[in-house]
């Protein structure tokens, strides 16, 4: 993704974010405390002056004959939030121009500094002739922006300056969306092998109310489900890692190379053998989407899969770095939210995601070790899976272990579907604005957004550490 952005908009000096600033809401109100289950706050943008040309004196009047498109949101006291971003009423129409946010932390109640939301967001998406791009419900949207606990918020959209009148507007229906992650309530989950003996608490999402069991159902998982204090939701995405983790699992086991190769066998029904998968990475540990608290809801029912796994596209979620890891399963639920709700995706975009900490996450539900079809490298989401390391990695350089994780996924995933990491592979494309349609595309096996699609994804120092994470692959498979 490019980091683009109009300079024409004013950044606020530090004397003028020191300066009291009137909302349109009571100064003194009380912050809405968050829902436990999660929200999304969508607030339509009305028409500014742009910065450069107002009248002084005359809030909202412009001196210019003739300038570009601005709207925005003045200061206003808002529902707790987490994460920002801006989406609007259709996809195909992009934002050209510059997006800047500033929000006001609980707590401190002190203002951030305008920051900017990534308006190149549009290549993170499904094919142009997926169904899921069919539904009528796909918007326009930003990068999202994690801003931490805030209560306040305000908000200004300008068009790139242009010759041309069309040069000058901006999309239609653009709407703010103000992202809660929730709570991460504590749930017993049962040990596979030792039954209740075994049980751990751990964070994860809020279970629902017992169903009522009176009647009896043959239905193994809607039982099963009742049992651990599951949505048939919830169960849904949870078995479909089945023989991997028991139902209800908050993470995947790591294994060793021996017994994730076992294991991959045992998985394939036969598809697979030991003396035909020789080349398969040692399993990382794999935090379920229970284990991140994935509001299972949110998403459409059923899973949508691909023939095979020939690549892996590593991304950035652009999302900024101003997070810590215990915070990373809440970065993730805001994610998840915005990929759906506000975005109208039918799920969380991502194959997997990977926390500056190194710690995997299972991202589009549909089982881990299977070719679930993303939407994350348009043009080139079938035959692939995507790998997003949360973060903004343009100027700011990868940690070490987050590299080191998408080294040891690949090596594992890629090896069940026998791909080489440091091979070339070919992909036909789906249609983009790097490689038309129909065309046959010869791409490394680890390749980063930018090679299937012309962006900036997945930021120069992260995409500069593919070559070494390639190598790094290739010997955890054992070649």
């Amino acid at each position: 993704m490019r980091g683009f952005l109009a300079s024409s908009i004013g950044v606020a000096t530090a004397a003028a974010l020191a300066l009291p600033l009137a909302l349109s809401t009571p100064a003194q109100a009380e912050s809405v405390p968050a829902d436990p289950a999660g929200s999304t706050q969508s607030l339509p943008l009305v028409p500014l002056a742009p910065s450069g040309t107002r009248i002084p004196g005359v809030p909202g009047m412009s001196a210019a004959p003739d300038p570009a498109e601005t709207r925005g949101l003045a200061a206003r006291e808002v529902k707790t939030f987490s994460l920002v971003g801006l989406v609007w009423d259709d996809a195909s129409t992009p934002l050209v121009g510059s997006v800047q946010v500033r929000t006001r932390a609980v707590g401190t109640r002190q203002w951030s500094h305008w920051q900017d939301l990534d308006t190149h967001n549009g290549e993170h998406a499904a094919d142009p002739d997926a169904t899921e791009r069919g539904t009528g419900r796909v918007r326009g949207s930003t990068a999202p922006l994690w801003v931490g606990a805030s209560d306040a918020v305000e908000v200004r959209v300008q068009a790139e300056t242009g010759t041309s009148r069309s040069a000058s507007r901006l999309p239609s229906g653009m709407r703010i969306e103000l992202v809660d992650p929730g709570t991460a309530a504590p749930v017993a989950v049962l040990d596979g092998k030792n039954g209740t003996g075994g049980a751990t608490t751990r964070p994860a999402q809020r279970p629902a109310d017992d169903p009522d069991d009176e009647g009896g159902s043959d239905d193994d998982k809607g039982d099963t489900a009742a049992q651990t204090g599951m949505t048939m939701e919830m169960a849904e995405a949870s078995s479909a890692n089945l023989p991997h983790a028991p139902l209800g699992a908050l993470e995947i086991p790591a294994l060793n190379k021996a017994d994730s190769t076992a294991d991959a066998v045992f998985a394939s029904d036969g598809e697979l053998t030991a003396a035909a998968a020789p080349y398969i990475g040692p399993r990382p540990k794999i935090v379920t989407r229970r284990g991140w608290g994935a509001d299972e809801s949110l998403r459409e029912t059923g899973f949508v899969y691909t023939s095979t796994v020939k690549a892996a596209f590593v991304h950035h979620t652009a999302s900024g770095n101003n997070y810590a890891c215990k915070d990373a399963p809440a970065v993730l639920r805001s994610l998840y939210r915005y990929h759906v709700v506000s975005s109208g995706w039918r799920d969380f975009g991502y194959n997997f995601a990977v926390d500056k900490c190194g710690t995997v996450y299972e991202g589009r539900a549909g089982g881990v070790a299977k070719p679930v079809l993303g939407a994350h490298t348009m043009g080139f989401n079938a035959d692939s899976m995507g790998i997003a390391v949360i973060g903004t990695y343009t100027s700011t350089a990868p940690p070490a272990q987050a590299v080191d994780a998408v080294a040891r996924l690949t090596a594992w995933k890629l090896g069940i579907f026998g791909a080489d990491p440091r091979a070339k592979t070919t992909l036909k494309s789906g249609g983009g604005n790097r490689y038309p349609k129909g065309s046959n595309v010869k791409l490394n096996v680890i390749s980063g957004h930018r090679d299937g699609f012309a962006t900036e994804c997945p930021g120069r120092l992260l995409y500069n550490q593919l070559p070494p994470t390639r190598t790094s692959s290739a010997k955890l498979q054992g070649r």
